[in-house]
Parts: structure tokens; sequence; C-alpha cells
């Protein structure tokens, strides 16, 4: 694997901390840049083989700025991302060259469970800017609102990054050139 960009929007710290694991279990196999959303490109860079982007579950989706002001006031410490979002920064990043492969996470609620996936939402949206799907969107939970993050959901964070770091090295990935 050449390198993965991991990107990340965390309000209260629980996405930031699965970003973190996911990252760690895909520097097994290569490097790595983590990277919050208020510092991510808005074009990838060629020698990334992999993206992987995550953030919560706000509303039933992706966060808007008043979902971020009304979890920000129920920080207890630092708030990681303070400006844009993973919504806008996905509606300004510049489709790539090839169909470069993607994989998608959240941050939810553990209970009570409701619908709607961060996750589900990204992918949509990369999908339409041309990016291919490696996995299928995972979600990583959270006791309550502000955390912490359930038992294990670190330590399932790391698996699941050598999981699509094994995925993306097996598979017999080509990059496909599309017309932009």
């Amino acid at each position: 694997m050449t390198a993965a960009l991991v990107v990340y929007e965390s309000i209260l710290g629980n996405t930031e901390l699965v970003a973190r694991a996911v990252a760690e279990g895909l520097a097994a196999v290569g490097p790595v840049t983590l990277t919050e959303v208020g510092s991510a490109p808005d074009t990838i860079p060629p020698d990334v083989a992999l993206l992987v982007v995550g953030g919560p579950t706000h509303a039933f989706g992706l966060s808007r700025p008043e979902t971020r002001r009304d979890a920000a006031a129920e920080a207890r410490g630092p708030v990681p991302s303070r400006g844009r979002g993973l919504r806008e920064w996905l509606e300004t990043l510049t489709p790539t060259a090839s169909a470069l492969p993607t994989a998608t996470f959240d941050t939810r609620v553990l209970t009570p469970r409701v619908p709607g996936s961060a996750a589900k939402k990204a992918r949509k949206r990369l999908h339409h800017r041309g990016f291919t799907e490696l996995a299928e969107p995972e979600s990583f939970y959270v006791h309550g609102k502000a955390g912490p993050l359930a038992d294990g959901e670190e330590a399932r964070a790391t698996a699941w990054g050598q999981a699509l770091a094994r995925r993306l090295s097996e598979s017999e990935y080509r990059p496909q050139q599309r017309s932009l």
C-alpha cells in the first residue's frame, strides 16, 4: 500500500479516538496521514491509495454548523473540530483522476439506537464525486452523547483499520481512469 489518508471530524473527542485507532491499524502495513477535517486537503495527493473518512452522527447524518455548535456547548474539554465539518469538506473535495477507494465510519450513541448514519451519508457523497467503496460503512458506539466510547470500540477500530489495509493489499485494485 502506498499511503492512506484518514480524515475525521470530532466535536467531543470520541471520533478522534476512533480515527487514531483506525490509523494505527492501517499503519501496520504502510504510511498513514491522520488529518482533522479543518486541515484536510481539498485535492487528494497522488500517493494516497486509500481515503478513510469519519465523523459523528448528528441529527441522523453528517453534522451541520448548528449541530456542531450544540455539541460543542456540551463539551467537557477541548473541541477538536472547530471549523468546517465533513459535510462542507466533501462538497469541496476534488474528484480524483482514478476511482480512489474509500471507507467511511461514524460514531453513534449506543442506546437508544436511532436511525441515520454519518458514515452512510459520507459514502454517498464520495460515490457521487467518483470515489469507489472498499468496505461497507462502519459505526463505532459511544455511551450517551458525550461518551466515552463503549467498551472495546478503540480495539475494534484498530482491527477495522487492519482489515482495510489487508483488503486493499489483497485486492487487485487497479485505479481506473475517469474522465473529469
